[in-house]
This record gives structure tokens, sequence and C-alpha cells, in this order.
């Protein structure tokens, strides 16, 4: 499953992550940019190091797991 993180700074410094799952691909820059904008404007997550008030990086992130016969 692939899933979209955007990170961001809050007040403290420290590392916040917002997961989408299933993000529509290619994710265009551009928009992603624009999302990232409108959460910190609108203040709509906060954390326990306080408000979201910083972009970092957005990422796209594929986890795949193969079980083992035991």
């Amino acid at each position: 499953m692939k899933k979209l993180e955007l990170k961001f700074l809050n007040e403290e410094g420290k590392t916040v992550t917002v997961s989408l799952d299933n993000p529509i691909e290619p994710a265009s820059p551009a928009d992603v940019n624009t999302a990232m904008d409108m959460i910190i404007a609108q203040n709509c997550f906060t954390s326990s190091g306080g408000d979201i008030v910083e972009k970092k990086e957005a990422r796209i992130v594929e986890r795949n797991v193969t079980s083992i016969e035991i």
C-alpha cells in the first residue's frame, strides 16, 4: 500500500507527519505544496509540540510485505 506523507515542523521544531492512504499518482508537486500551505494557514492540526508552522517535506512511501511460510 502506498501513502503520501506530509511532514511539517511544529512550534518546538519537531516533525509532525500527516499520512494519506492511496494517493493519486503521479503526485503533482504544485498541488501537494498548495495543500501543505492550506494546512498551515487553516491551522487544522495541532501536536503536543504546538501548532504546525512550517513545511519540511512530502513523499510517497510504499510498503511491501511478503509472508514466509513456517
